[in-house]
């Protein structure tokens, strides 16, 4: 149709040589002697250009992506994307089964879990938490500039202190209890001693840490004396803490690094970036050991199980992966047909049964990690729920949001 005319019928007579697009609906249009011969023609124009890429492609052992242009790589790129199919077509062969068809057998739980406390103080958007190895305390970091260290018995505040920089996206407790750490769009880390009085009004740091080029995604210790951060400049470091020296610079990742989880021997650790890949590195090297991928967006939160063999990330594309590093693989996931909402934090617990998934919507979702459906809703907050952790007993939950509260649950 044009402007509302037929065209179907006596184009050159009424339109002359006018530009138009032929397009062809119902039989009238079909039995056109021209659309038939010109329709013939570009059948077997369409014939001989699939034989000429049969012929290219023949001997070819390499299934192509569609998205990867060959032609355009250099050999050695040719070489690593070739290793890179090879290495998914292994992981494939490995994988003769799923987490949910093995665990077809097993019994649904209950789950009966119970807000505790409310923890008031914080002025703004809670950013980050994490508990202390005492099972009790729990550390906050808020964009209000402060620190706060909460005893989640009586829902008191102990500790106080004041950042320099209101624009903190992590924190971090020591296993001793004695210091905490936090980071943020300052690009350094500072590391503050909860002993000393002084400090927690000046806000003077016992150590600051610089030397990343953007801004602080994750700080975790490893000891009172060792610290590993993650930034923005893709760059993963672990601090001598009492020189303010780095010990190990890591560099794999094509993206921010958001996220690290430590594993119990100190020696291993996860990170997650923005280029949708969790990297397992081993500190004794300096070394990348494995890249695992599966999500569609940036990887925000990763976290061990107990078990030390697999973990489980959380991710803005709304999906909840659980990742075995034996074979080098994501093993389940976990989301609504139709995510709506991305997955903002994560963590398992004690014996990995249960995950907890901190979404965008507000809510806190507690899946069956074997039998992938949801057991439990958590709709108590009213922003995102920025941060979310189970203290090392597995015995009570804190949850973190925008709406500035923090909430025990057990």
């Amino acid at each position: 149709l044009y402007n509302g005319t037929d065209l179907s019928s006596g184009i050159n007579a009424e339109y002359g040589d006018f530009p138009f697009i032929h397009l062809c609906f119902g039989m009238s249009c079909a039995e056109d002697p021209e659309v038939l011969s010109q329709e013939a023609e570009d059948d077997e124009e369409y014939s001989e250009e699939g034989e000429e890429e049969e012929d290219k492609t023949e001997g070819d052992e390499v299934m192509e992506d569609p998205g990867v242009n060959l032609e355009d790589m250099t050999p050695l790129e040719r070489e690593a994307y070739d290793l890179k199919v090879q290495l998914q077509a292994k992981r494939e062969a490995v994988c003769d089964t799923s987490l949910f068809n093995e665990a077809q057998g097993a019994e649904p739980i209950s789950v009966k879990i119970r807000r505790r406390r409310d923890l008031k103080g914080h002025l703004t958007k809670v950013y980050a938490m994490d508990w202390c190895s005492d099972a009790k305390h729990v550390l906050s970091a808020s964009q209000d500039s402060r620190l706060l260290v909460w005893d989640t018995y009586s829902g008191n505040k102990i500790h106080a202190i004041e950042l320099k920089c209101s624009w903190v996206m992590c924190c971090s407790y020591a296993p001793s209890g004695n210091f905490v750490a936090s980071g943020g769009l300052d690009n350094v880390c500072s590391v503050y001693d909860l002993n000393d009085e002084d400090a927690q009004f000046t806000g003077k740091a016992l150590k600051v840490l610089a030397g990343h080029d953007g801004y602080l995604g994750e700080c975790q210790f490893l000891s009172d004396r060792q610290i590993l951060t993650s930034s923005g400049d893709y760059m993963c470091i672990l601090w001598d803490i009492a020189t303010g020296q780095q010990i190990t610079t890591l560099k794999d990742h094509n993206g921010e690094v958001d996220c690290l989880a430590i594993l119990n021997d100190k020696n291993t650790f996860l990170s997650g970036s923005t280029d949708a890949t969790i990297k397992l590195w081993d500190l004794r090297e300096g070394m990348c050991k494995q890249t695992l991928m599966g999500h569609l967006s940036d990887v925000v939160d990763v976290k061990w199980l107990t078990n030390g063999y697999n973990f489980v990330t959380a991710s803005d594309d709304g999906i909840v992966r659980l990742f075995d590093v034996r074979s080098d693989q994501e093993i389940s996931q976990y989301s609504y047909e139709y995510p709506q909402a991305g997955v903002s934090s994560v963590d398992t617990s004690y014996s990995g049964r249960i995950i907890f998934a901190g979404y965008d919507d507000f809510n806190v979702v507690l899946w069956d990690a074997l039998l992938g459906e949801p057991v439990a809703v958590l709709s108590e907050h009213q922003q995102k729920v920025s941060c979310l952790g189970v203290d090392k007993d597995g015995v009570a939950l804190c949850t973190g949001s925008w709406d500035s509260y923090l909430k025990i649950w057990n």
